[in-house]
């Protein structure tokens, strides 16, 4: 899969048109992680965006004094879309379980993107929208079984 097509898989850039992934795609640069290298920790503050092109990676949250697993995540599937938009600490730690290989986009270079052209941020809202809605729904099924 080239670096366009693995960004065009990403939900967050699926309205994105063929332009738009070309210019997005130019601002990318492809990083490897060696397993068990951290590639994000909870609490930093969030500078890029990673698509995982090879490998997996592990995500975490401290609670307290003890870390849960939430996810495993692999290839075409990605992490830190929040870095894009509000540059916050991160939510959670992202751990290489294999050697692994991601696009990293940073904020900067994706802010740049946006202020040249406008019209990728009106693609973005629906699945920003969508996002919220599952997140919702999740913490009104959560809140109804407790």
């Amino acid at each position: 899969m080239g670096h366009e097509e693995a960004l065009a898989a990403v939900p967050l850039f699926s309205q994105f048109s063929r332009k738009d992934l070309s210019r997005l795609n130019r601002a990318v640069i492809e990083r490897s992680y060696k397993k068990g290298e951290t590639i994000v920790k909870e609490g930093e503050q969030a500078v890029a965006f990673f698509v995982i092109v090879e490998g997996k990676v592990e995500v975490s949250h401290t609670a307290g004094r003890s870390a849960s697993k939430l996810n495993d995540l692999g290839p075409g599937e990605a992490f830190g879309e929040m870095a894009l938009l509000d540059g916050g600490p991160r939510a959670a730690t992202v751990k290489a379980i294999e050697d692994t290989t991601c696009l990293v986009l940073s904020r900067w270079d994706f802010l740049a993107e946006l202020r040249t052209n406008p019209h990728i941020a009106v693609a973005m809202l629906p699945i920003l929208s969508r996002r919220l809605r599952d997140v919702e729904t999740q913490l009104a099924k959560q809140a109804a079984t407790h």
